[in-house]
């Protein structure tokens, strides 16, 4: 029986007006579109546009059908990219909300960390507090990462890229999430 292409859920987590990280979570999607690597949808979260957090998914006793959708799509995937910008040397609230809205749907769950900044450093400061609420709630944080310096220059606000460099890294980058996949897959067979 031939194997499925894994499905990769993309997180576009700024909801902020002029967001670069976008172009980002654009460049992923075409990426494993164009290569045939995996099927992949990205999930705006501003387009969902949830409400502060106030209780875990799983405690709540009428939610949404946006929060329902969001936390089928996630569980569902095999594997998650996180397209963050930083802030402050930190991630943004809005991301922050669904880590801590969804519990079950992260166990296991192999997710991979691009980081976003207009600067040199491409986002790198949000890497390790990131990671870190990922572990405590049991997801498996793939070691490769994805820092976009410069973003605002070197993509296209259609996700657009032409840099070799930039389409080698994404390359292996994307490797290291579908090993994570595969070895999650066999482990559950």
């Amino acid at each position: 029986m031939p194997e499925t292409k894994p499905h990769i859920a993309i997180i576009s987590a700024s909801v902020r007006e002029g967001r670069v990280s976008h172009r980002v979570a654009l460049f992923f999607n075409k990426f494993l579109t164009d290569k045939g690597l995996a099927t992949s949808e990205i999930l705006d979260l501003n387009e969902y546009q949830f409400p502060i957090f106030n209780e875990r998914l799983r405690f709540q006793k009428s939610p949404s059908e946006k929060v329902l959708e969001f936390a089928g799509k996630i569980k569902s995937a095999d594997g998650v990219i996180i397209v963050t910008p930083e802030y402050n040397g930190g991630y943004p609230a809005s991301l922050k909300n669904v880590v801590d809205l969804l519990y079950d749907e992260w166990h296991h769950k192999p997710i991979a960390i691009a980081t976003v900044s207009n600067g040199a450093f491409g986002g790198t400061q949000v890497i390790t507090s990131l990671q870190f609420s990922l572990w405590k709630i049991r997801a498996i944080v793939v070691p490769a990462t994805f820092p976009c310096p410069e973003a605002d220059k070197n993509f296209g606000p259609d996700g657009s890229n032409d840099k070799e460099f930039d389409n080698k890294r994404a390359a292996g980058f994307i490797k290291e999430l579908l090993w994570f996949i595969e070895s999650e897959r066999r482990m559950k067979s």
